[in-house]
Protein backbone atom coordinates (compact mmCIF):
# COMPACT_ATOMS: atom_id res chain seq x y z
CA UNK A 1 0.00 0.00 0.00
CA UNK A 2 1.29 3.33 -1.00
CA UNK A 3 1.56 5.61 2.15
CA UNK A 4 -2.21 7.72 2.20
CA UNK A 5 -1.86 11.42 2.99
CA UNK A 6 -3.75 11.48 6.09
CA UNK A 7 -3.73 9.09 8.99
CA UNK A 8 -6.76 9.29 11.34
CA UNK A 9 -6.33 7.82 14.70
CA UNK A 10 -9.14 6.99 16.87
CA UNK A 11 -8.81 5.70 20.94
CA UNK A 12 -12.12 3.53 21.90
CA UNK A 13 -13.33 1.41 25.26
CA UNK A 14 -16.81 0.26 25.25
CA UNK A 15 -18.36 2.85 22.43
CA UNK A 16 -21.41 0.69 21.23
CA UNK A 17 -22.83 2.79 17.86
CA UNK A 18 -20.44 5.74 18.31
CA UNK A 19 -17.14 3.99 17.24
CA UNK A 20 -19.10 3.15 14.26
CA UNK A 21 -20.34 6.41 13.52
CA UNK A 22 -17.38 7.91 13.82
CA UNK A 23 -15.13 5.24 11.46
CA UNK A 24 -18.53 5.62 9.21
CA UNK A 25 -18.31 9.38 8.32
CA UNK A 26 -14.60 9.04 7.90
CA UNK A 27 -15.73 6.00 5.04
CA UNK A 28 -17.96 8.54 3.08
CA UNK A 29 -14.87 11.20 2.44
CA UNK A 30 -14.60 11.89 -1.00
CA UNK A 31 -11.02 12.08 -0.79
CA UNK A 32 -9.51 8.35 0.10
CA UNK A 33 -6.07 8.87 0.66
CA UNK A 34 -6.29 7.84 4.28
CA UNK A 35 -5.39 5.08 6.81
CA UNK A 36 -7.82 4.29 9.98
CA UNK A 37 -6.07 3.08 13.49
CA UNK A 38 -8.11 2.26 16.02
CA UNK A 39 -6.64 1.52 19.92
CA UNK A 40 -9.62 0.04 21.48
CA UNK A 41 -9.23 -0.72 25.47
CA UNK A 42 -10.35 -4.39 25.74
CA UNK A 43 -14.20 -3.46 24.88
CA UNK A 44 -16.84 -5.98 25.74
CA UNK A 45 -19.64 -4.64 24.17
CA UNK A 46 -19.83 -5.68 20.69
CA UNK A 47 -18.90 -2.44 19.20
CA UNK A 48 -15.41 -3.80 17.98
CA UNK A 49 -16.63 -7.32 16.52
CA UNK A 50 -18.91 -4.92 14.79
CA UNK A 51 -16.26 -2.77 13.32
CA UNK A 52 -14.49 -5.79 12.31
CA UNK A 53 -17.51 -6.61 10.04
CA UNK A 54 -17.69 -3.14 8.66
CA UNK A 55 -13.94 -2.28 7.74
CA UNK A 56 -13.53 -6.12 6.69
CA UNK A 57 -10.15 -6.91 9.20
CA UNK A 58 -9.63 -8.18 12.38
CA UNK A 59 -8.52 -6.78 15.71
CA UNK A 60 -4.92 -7.59 15.89
CA UNK A 61 -4.51 -9.25 12.42
CA UNK A 62 -3.23 -6.34 10.23
CA UNK A 63 0.27 -5.67 8.49
CA UNK A 64 2.36 -2.24 9.03
CA UNK A 65 0.55 -1.11 5.56
CA UNK A 66 -2.77 -2.32 6.39
CA UNK A 67 -5.23 0.47 4.82
CA UNK A 68 -7.42 -0.15 8.39
CA UNK A 69 -5.68 -1.22 11.53
CA UNK A 70 -7.31 -2.17 15.07
CA UNK A 71 -5.31 -2.59 18.08
CA UNK A 72 -7.12 -4.16 20.61
CA UNK A 73 -6.03 -4.22 24.62
CA UNK A 74 -5.44 -3.21 27.67
CA UNK A 75 -3.21 0.32 27.53
CA UNK A 76 -3.30 2.99 30.63
CA UNK A 77 -6.24 5.57 29.34
CA UNK A 78 -6.60 7.64 26.30
CA UNK A 79 -3.56 9.17 25.99
CA UNK A 80 -1.66 5.97 26.52
CA UNK A 81 -3.85 4.38 23.36
CA UNK A 82 -2.81 7.39 21.47
CA UNK A 83 0.65 7.18 22.09
CA UNK A 84 0.57 3.32 21.18
CA UNK A 85 -1.45 4.05 17.78
CA UNK A 86 1.35 6.70 16.84
CA UNK A 87 3.93 3.85 16.89
CA UNK A 88 2.48 2.79 13.63
CA UNK A 89 3.10 5.86 12.06
CA UNK A 90 6.15 5.49 8.96
CA UNK A 91 8.84 8.18 7.98
CA UNK A 92 8.39 7.77 4.32
CA UNK A 93 7.29 10.08 2.27
CA UNK A 94 3.34 9.65 1.18
CA UNK A 95 1.60 9.28 -2.01
CA UNK A 96 1.73 12.81 -3.05
CA UNK A 97 6.20 12.59 -2.56
CA UNK A 98 5.57 14.87 0.58
CA UNK A 99 5.02 14.17 4.53
CA UNK A 100 1.34 13.40 5.75
CA UNK A 101 -0.75 14.40 8.22
CA UNK A 102 -2.27 12.79 11.06
CA UNK A 103 -5.88 13.87 12.53
CA UNK A 104 -6.81 12.26 16.12
CA UNK A 105 -10.82 11.85 15.71
CA UNK A 106 -12.88 11.33 19.30
CA UNK A 107 -14.92 8.44 19.02
CA UNK A 108 -18.45 9.49 18.78
CA UNK A 109 -17.28 12.76 16.87
CA UNK A 110 -17.94 12.71 12.89
CA UNK A 111 -16.21 14.38 10.21
CA UNK A 112 -18.66 17.44 9.42
CA UNK A 113 -19.26 16.23 5.36
CA UNK A 114 -18.45 14.36 3.31
CA UNK A 115 -15.47 16.73 1.63
CA UNK A 116 -13.65 17.54 4.71
CA UNK A 117 -10.37 15.58 3.64
CA UNK A 118 -10.80 16.77 0.27
CA UNK A 119 -10.80 20.65 1.65
CA UNK A 120 -7.81 20.03 4.44
CA UNK A 121 -5.96 18.24 1.24
CA UNK A 122 -6.70 20.73 -0.95
CA UNK A 123 -5.45 23.52 1.39
CA UNK A 124 -2.27 21.69 2.79
CA UNK A 125 -1.11 21.47 -1.00
CA UNK A 126 -1.58 24.71 -1.79
CA UNK A 127 0.35 26.11 1.01
CA UNK A 128 2.94 24.06 0.67
CA UNK A 129 3.15 25.13 -3.31
CA UNK A 130 3.14 29.07 -2.62
CA UNK A 131 6.82 28.49 -0.16
CA UNK A 132 9.83 28.34 -1.09
CA UNK A 133 10.58 26.58 2.38
CA UNK A 134 9.58 23.59 4.34
CA UNK A 135 7.65 23.71 7.56
CA UNK A 136 5.73 21.50 9.78
CA UNK A 137 2.02 23.04 10.34
CA UNK A 138 -0.68 22.45 12.15
CA UNK A 139 -4.25 23.13 10.21
CA UNK A 140 -6.82 23.99 11.89
CA UNK A 141 -10.91 25.02 11.89
CA UNK A 142 -13.61 25.25 13.60
CA UNK A 143 -16.08 22.63 14.93
CA UNK A 144 -19.78 21.93 15.55
CA UNK A 145 -21.09 21.00 18.97
CA UNK A 146 -23.90 19.01 18.57
CA UNK A 147 -25.39 19.05 22.32
CA UNK A 148 -26.52 23.06 21.55
CA UNK A 149 -25.99 22.21 17.67
CA UNK A 150 -23.82 25.74 17.50
CA UNK A 151 -20.70 25.93 15.86
CA UNK A 152 -17.94 26.49 17.59
CA UNK A 153 -15.10 29.18 16.14
CA UNK A 154 -11.66 28.38 16.72
CA UNK A 155 -9.42 31.19 17.66
CA UNK A 156 -7.50 32.59 13.42
CA UNK A 157 -4.03 33.70 15.37
CA UNK A 158 -2.73 31.14 17.74
CA UNK A 159 -0.16 33.42 20.02
CA UNK A 160 0.83 34.01 23.71
CA UNK A 161 -2.76 34.60 25.05
CA UNK A 162 -4.52 32.02 22.73
CA UNK A 163 -2.23 29.39 24.06
CA UNK A 164 -2.95 30.58 27.66
CA UNK A 165 -6.70 29.71 27.14
CA UNK A 166 -8.33 29.25 23.66
CA UNK A 167 -6.50 26.48 21.87
CA UNK A 168 -8.71 24.76 19.11
CA UNK A 169 -9.37 21.43 19.92
CA UNK A 170 -8.11 18.29 18.90
CA UNK A 171 -10.87 17.17 16.66
CA UNK A 172 -9.81 20.41 14.65
CA UNK A 173 -6.57 20.32 14.12
CA UNK A 174 -4.35 18.16 11.13
CA UNK A 175 -0.76 17.80 12.42
CA UNK A 176 1.89 17.39 10.46
CA UNK A 177 3.31 14.20 10.88
CA UNK A 178 6.90 14.89 12.13
CA UNK A 179 5.27 16.73 14.82
CA UNK A 180 3.78 13.44 15.82
CA UNK A 181 7.29 11.73 15.22
CA UNK A 182 8.99 14.10 17.87
CA UNK A 183 6.22 14.63 20.45
CA UNK A 184 3.70 12.01 21.78
CA UNK A 185 1.48 12.84 24.89
CA UNK A 186 2.81 12.89 28.21
CA UNK A 187 0.53 10.40 30.63
CA UNK A 188 1.36 12.21 33.52
CA UNK A 189 -1.61 14.52 32.58
CA UNK A 190 -5.16 12.53 32.70
CA UNK A 191 -7.54 15.49 31.17
CA UNK A 192 -4.81 18.11 29.45
CA UNK A 193 -2.18 15.97 27.18
CA UNK A 194 -3.58 17.17 24.11
CA UNK A 195 -3.41 20.89 25.25
CA UNK A 196 0.26 20.32 26.50
CA UNK A 197 1.28 18.82 23.24
CA UNK A 198 -0.34 21.64 21.25
CA UNK A 199 1.94 23.43 22.82
CA UNK A 200 5.65 21.94 22.82
CA UNK A 201 4.57 21.71 19.13
CA UNK A 202 3.72 25.53 18.51
CA UNK A 203 6.76 26.46 21.19
CA UNK A 204 9.81 24.26 21.10
CA UNK A 205 8.91 22.68 17.82
CA UNK A 206 8.13 26.10 16.01
CA UNK A 207 5.00 24.63 14.24
CA UNK A 208 3.05 27.32 12.10
CA UNK A 209 -0.49 27.37 12.75
CA UNK A 210 -2.84 27.39 9.80
CA UNK A 211 -6.39 28.72 10.29
CA UNK A 212 -8.69 26.97 7.38
CA UNK A 213 -12.38 28.85 8.23
CA UNK A 214 -13.64 25.13 7.83
CA UNK A 215 -16.15 22.89 9.98
CA UNK A 216 -14.13 19.96 10.90
CA UNK A 217 -16.10 17.81 12.89
CA UNK A 218 -19.42 17.44 14.66
CA UNK A 219 -17.81 17.04 18.28
CA UNK A 220 -20.42 15.04 20.40
CA UNK A 221 -19.79 15.93 23.93
CA UNK A 222 -20.47 14.77 27.57
CA UNK A 223 -17.30 12.93 27.29
CA UNK A 224 -14.16 11.66 29.83
CA UNK A 225 -12.92 15.18 30.29
CA UNK A 226 -16.42 16.83 31.12
CA UNK A 227 -17.53 15.17 34.40
CA UNK A 228 -17.51 17.56 37.29
CA UNK A 229 -14.41 15.76 38.78
CA UNK A 230 -12.06 15.94 35.76
CA UNK A 231 -12.86 19.67 34.74
CA UNK A 232 -11.36 20.48 38.19
CA UNK A 233 -8.23 18.00 37.03
CA UNK A 234 -8.52 19.99 34.09
CA UNK A 235 -7.76 23.11 35.40
CA UNK A 236 -5.42 22.17 37.51
CA UNK A 237 -3.36 20.38 34.96
CA UNK A 238 -3.78 23.78 32.53
CA UNK A 239 -2.33 26.03 35.06
CA UNK A 240 0.59 23.30 35.36
CA UNK A 241 0.61 23.25 31.43
CA UNK A 242 0.76 26.82 30.46
CA UNK A 243 3.34 27.63 33.70
CA UNK A 244 6.14 25.55 31.60
CA UNK A 245 5.63 27.79 28.50
CA UNK A 246 5.00 31.21 29.48
CA UNK A 247 6.72 33.54 32.33
CA UNK A 248 4.91 33.99 35.73
CA UNK A 249 3.90 37.77 35.11
CA UNK A 250 2.16 37.09 32.02
CA UNK A 251 0.27 34.67 33.03
CA UNK A 252 -0.88 36.84 35.69
CA UNK A 253 -1.85 39.79 33.51
CA UNK A 254 -3.52 37.25 31.32
CA UNK A 255 -5.06 35.78 34.82
CA UNK A 256 -6.45 39.03 35.71
CA UNK A 257 -8.22 39.72 32.00
CA UNK A 258 -9.89 36.28 32.31
CA UNK A 259 -11.40 37.60 35.72
CA UNK A 260 -12.31 40.62 34.30
CA UNK A 261 -14.12 39.24 31.05
CA UNK A 262 -16.29 36.93 33.29
CA UNK A 263 -14.86 33.95 31.80
CA UNK A 264 -17.30 31.33 34.30
CA UNK A 265 -20.37 32.87 33.19
CA UNK A 266 -18.93 33.45 29.53
CA UNK A 267 -18.26 29.17 29.81
CA UNK A 268 -21.97 28.72 30.98
CA UNK A 269 -23.31 30.51 28.19
CA UNK A 270 -21.24 28.42 25.73
CA UNK A 271 -22.80 25.10 27.41
CA UNK A 272 -26.24 26.49 27.44
CA UNK A 273 -28.07 25.14 24.48
CA UNK A 274 -30.50 28.63 24.73
CA UNK A 275 -27.87 31.14 24.54
CA UNK A 276 -24.85 29.13 22.94
CA UNK A 277 -25.89 30.18 19.74
CA UNK A 278 -25.95 34.17 20.38
CA UNK A 279 -22.22 33.64 22.55
CA UNK A 280 -20.51 31.89 19.73
CA UNK A 281 -22.19 34.34 16.95
CA UNK A 282 -20.55 37.49 19.40
CA UNK A 283 -16.85 35.16 20.08
CA UNK A 284 -16.82 34.41 16.51
CA UNK A 285 -17.08 38.40 15.78
CA UNK A 286 -14.58 39.40 17.59
CA UNK A 287 -12.19 36.96 16.33
CA UNK A 288 -13.04 38.56 13.14
CA UNK A 289 -12.43 41.82 14.34
CA UNK A 290 -9.25 41.23 16.29
CA UNK A 291 -7.93 39.28 12.78
CA UNK A 292 -9.07 42.50 10.68
CA UNK A 293 -11.69 40.34 8.67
Amino acid sequence: MVKPFFTIIIVSYNAGDDLLESVGSILKQNYKSFRIIIKDGGSTDGSIERTEKLLGIKANEYKETDKYVIIKGEDNGIYDAMNIATTFLKKDKSETGEGSFVYFLGCGDILSNEAVLTRVHDGIIRRRRRLEKDETCIFYGDIKEALTGQLVSSNPKIDDFACYRNVPSHQACFYDERLIWEKTFDTNYVVRADYDHFLKCFYQNDAVTVYTRLTVAQYKGGGFSETQENRLVSEKERKEIIAKYLPKAQIAKYDLIRMATLAPIRTRLAEDPKTAGVYNAIKKKIYQMKNGK
